[in-house]
């Protein structure tokens, strides 16, 4: 027995509905609706000879017969009430008329611009200040260029006299190799 008000589905197989059963089910349907618009039309009149919805054992006579019905329900779906008779134009509609090229370009030029609601000007203006922002920092204008290239200056000198003193060093060994193999000699050659 399962615990808790409801039970769970999740392991259970799986039922699915048989196409014959769902065939009939949208036959038996149909014949209802079928019924009911009949009814509904004719209901003063046909209250002794009811008919009832058709069951399973009735298919072949209601299949005849929604064939002939279908017909029939077709031209009457498009014609319903006085709409067959009076062609009703709707007056909210606009009808589009042809405009020429030249009162076109006319009202364009004349037109004011579109006003831009209050979140899409602080926009306009935040993109704006943000690219002037970004020229001046191009051309050093700001603080913080300013700061940027002081840093590289300071930078490139420290690097400028770190390469002054390898070249030193460099040249220093190299004359401490040459006064080395002269002193070499010297002993050799006395």
């Amino acid at each position: 027995m399962p615990r808790g008000k409801w039970t769970n589905h999740k392991g259970r197989s799986r039922r699915f509905t048989n196409p014959e059963e769902l065939e009939e089910q949208r036959k038996r349907e149909e014949q209802e609706r079928r019924w009911k618009k009949n009814n509904r039309g004719d209901d003063e009149s046909s209250s002794e000879e009811e008919e009832k919805p058709a069951t399973k054992g009735d298919k072949s006579n209601s299949e005849d017969e929604s064939e002939s019905e279908s017909e029939s329900e077709e031209s009457d779906d498009n014609k319903k009430g006085v709409a067959g008779l009076i062609q009703i134009e709707n007056p909210n509609r606009r009808q589009l008329k042809a405009k020429k090229l030249a009162t076109l370009n006319e009202t364009l030029d004349t037109a004011e611009p579109a006003q831009l609601s209050r979140r899409e000007r602080e926009e306009v203006e935040r993109q704006r200040k943000k690219l002037h922002y970004q020229k001046l920092q191009a051309e050093g204008k700001t603080d913080e260029a300013r700061a940027d290239l002081a840093r590289l200056a300071i930078i490139k000198q420290q690097r400028a006299e770190a390469a002054k003193k390898r070249e030193d060093e460099k040249k220093e060994k190299e004359m401490a190799k040459i006064q080395k193999s002269a002193e070499t000699q010297k002993a050799l050659g006395k």
